[in-house]
């Protein structure tokens, strides 16, 4: 049997699956995903089941780097969306993102945090209103625990400046950018092109999505590409 483990992004949680679970699992496909626990949700770290089959990962955006280690260093294939090796990257537009990384953090845990989060998650929805993205339960308030692991990645998108060490070599690569992405900088999403072996990788570029490439006309083409009707 296939299997398929899903990695949500910053301030995301595995709800934003749902419709991408219900598709593989109809084909078929064993599922199972990555939960941060930022809100209400118990964290979870997933494995793969002994199964014989395809090893797909789905990531989207810092996902990529949440994973854990033996996840990817199994993997047959990995759908890389709206993702990075290096978030900041070298030069002024790292600089400025260095800086507004730790003004989002200091916002953490203060009357400012239900601000922060709106304005980041209405750069994730754009060039849509944030009203085109699934109710986010981190807006209704979260745990200090949650809070800590925002923090901590926070401290992760900053600090990862390259491929997760576990890449597999091996895996075919499907990357998936929205050419309208106001959170991955355009330094970041062709650094990640570059840091990937062309004969292995494909390139989905949509004119006219942004950061939340997470969308029905995607799933299409991520099913596929892995190899579906």
């Amino acid at each position: 049997m296939n299997q398929v483990i899903a990695a949500h992004g910053w301030a995301g949680d595995a709800t934003v699956w749902r419709a991408w679970q219900q598709r593989f699992e109809a084909l078929g496909w064993h599922w199972d995903a990555v939960e941060r626990g930022y809100g209400q949700r118990e964290p979870h770290q997933p494995s793969w089941a002994e199964l014989p089959g395809q090893r797909l990962v789905i990531a989207h955006s810092l996902g990529l780097h949440l994973l854990p280690e033996p996840v990817l260093q199994q993997a047959d294939a990995v759908v890389s969306l709206a993702g990075f090796a290096a978030f900041v990257p070298a030069g002024a537009a790292g600089r400025a993102l260095a800086v507004a990384l730790k003004g989002m953090a200091s916002c953490l845990g203060t009357s400012n945090e239900l601000g922060m989060l709106r304005k980041f998650l209405s750069r994730c929805a754009s060039p849509l209103p944030l009203s085109a993205l699934p109710n986010n339960p981190l807006l209704r308030g979260m745990h200090p625990s949650g809070r800590q692991r925002l923090q901590d990645d926070l401290v992760l998108l900053q600090q990862c400046q390259s491929l997760p060490e576990s890449w597999p070599e091996g895996a075919s690569v499907l990357v998936v950018q929205g050419e309208q992405d106001a959170i991955v900088c355009p330094d970041s999403r062709a650094q990640l092109l570059q840091a990937l072996p062309p004969s292995r990788t494909d390139h989905l570029l949509r004119p006219d999505e942004g950061h939340a490439v997470v969308t029905p006309a995607v799933l299409d083409q991520v099913v596929r590409w892995a190899g579906n009707p």
